[in-house]
């Protein structure tokens, strides 16, 4: 499977070596930029990604990707300790603050983990032209990576609806994925 293939590769550096940010460094322009230069690096990295590995590999190693930025987001910016009802907040506090996106949890199952909810104003994708597909793998690997570190199971997150698919929201099935059987 790719996930295994790219997901699990050794580092030689870490996401926080990358993360640091002084000031200083970028003291006339300041620490924002223009969604449509983050756009740019994100639509440029799916296309070269998918001329090379095919489309299926391209979504999966932006999922992957997403996810290693999800657990990374999770683990410095969000308090891992509050009780789940203040998590979530917290996270719609954070991710707007952040000009992420606006999360709104639609549904939820505290029994089995079940997730349903909503990205508007998303940085992936909204304002974009309908194209008939979802774009947003990156995010359900965020969101699944955010599950993951405060749950400390394995989630996976699925995009249903989309801006590009001409839905003015996105949409994501967040749950546990389901673990395999050993004698398999």
């Amino acid at each position: 499977m790719i996930e295994n293939v790219f997901c699990d590769r050794q580092k030689k550096y870490s996401l926080e070596d990358y993360m640091n940010y002084e000031a200083s460094g970028r003291g006339n322009l300041g620490g924002e930029i223009p969604i449509t230069v983050y756009r740019l690096l994100e639509y440029s990295l799916r296309e070269e990604l998918g001329e090379r590995f095919g489309r299926e590999g391209q979504v999966e190693i932006m999922r992957c990707a997403g996810r290693r930025a999800g657990i990374f987001f999770a683990e410095h910016l969000l308090d891992l300790t509050l009780p789940f009802h203040e998590f979530l907040a917290q996270l719609q506090s954070k991710t707007a603050e952040l000009k992420i996106g606006v999360v709104r949890i639609e549904k939820l199952d505290k029994e089995t983990g079940k997730i349903v909810l909503t990205v508007s104003e998303d940085a992936d994708c909204s304002g974009l032209p309908v194209l008939n597909e979802t774009v947003c793998s990156y995010d359900e690997g965020f969101i699944a990576g955010i599950m993951s570190a405060y749950t400390e199971k394995n989630y996976t997150a699925v995009e249903i609806d989309c801006w590009a698919t001409g839905d003015r929201v996105c949409r994501f099935h967040v749950e546990v994925k389901e673990q395999r059987q050993k004698d398999e």
